[in-house]
């Protein structure tokens, strides 16, 4: 009598155990979609912004490297290297922008990625609570505000390794969330630099064939 009264209460407390995590994971797979529709509107309003960013060091760039065939000695090779450096820095900063529109095209894929992501974590109900407060709104400075809720990340060899398998949600953690800033930075001092050097190269190939 005494054990089958023993696994009647060890049956119920399995079942109260199931629907507690249940409960927890239908509140994170919540958080987890509600953050992935925000970043989804994010990222698109920021799809001809940084077009626009991107598209504007291009024809100095162009430039630079069209002086620099023009040019002789010292002056040729120098204006090589800036201007396919330049170019490499755009090159990079396109694909990462590509590849971040393409990972919130599926907004449910992008919300089954963060749900593991929160759950990479080992905190929880630290990281929902994060990502609810950015999924209430915050337009274009979503983006900043994510790199926030990662302080104090671990980034064991572990962590990247899991994180890798996550096509869509790497782009919104760290490392990746982190090198994505400084592109970001690197894209808006890539255009004054373009112009400034496009300038110089213009001035130096002109005093030259004086």
């Amino acid at each position: 009598m005494r054990f089958r009264q023993s696994r009647s209460l060890g049956s119920k407390a399995n079942v109260v155990v199931g629907d507690l995590t249940s409960r927890v994971d239908d509140r994170t797979g919540e958080v987890a979609l509600r953050t992935a529709r925000t970043l989804a509107v994010a990222v698109r309003l920021l799809r001809i912004p940084s077009a626009v960013v991107l598209a504007a060091p291009v024809p100095f760039i162009l430039t630079t490297l069209l002086l620099a065939a023009a040019a002789d000695g010292g002056m040729r090779g120098a204006l090589l290297v800036v201007g396919i450096a330049m170019a490499v820095v755009s090159g990079v900063i396109f694909g990462r922008r590509r590849r971040i529109l393409q990972a919130v095209e599926d907004p449910d894929l992008l919300a089954d990625e963060l749900r593991v992501l929160i759950n990479l974590t080992g905190k929880v109900e630290e990281t929902r609570g994060a990502l609810a407060q950015i999924a209430g709104g915050g337009g274009w400075r979503v983006l900043g505000r994510l790199q926030g809720v990662w302080k104090g990340t671990r980034m064991t060899g572990s962590w990247i390794d899991q994180i890798g398998d996550l096509r869509r949600a790497r782009y919104f953690a760290p490392p990746k969330i982190g090198t994505t800033i400084s592109l970001t930075m690197a894209a808006l001092w890539l255009v004054p630099t373009s112009i400034v050097i496009a300038l110089l190269a213009l001035v130096g190939t002109a005093a030259g064939s004086l």
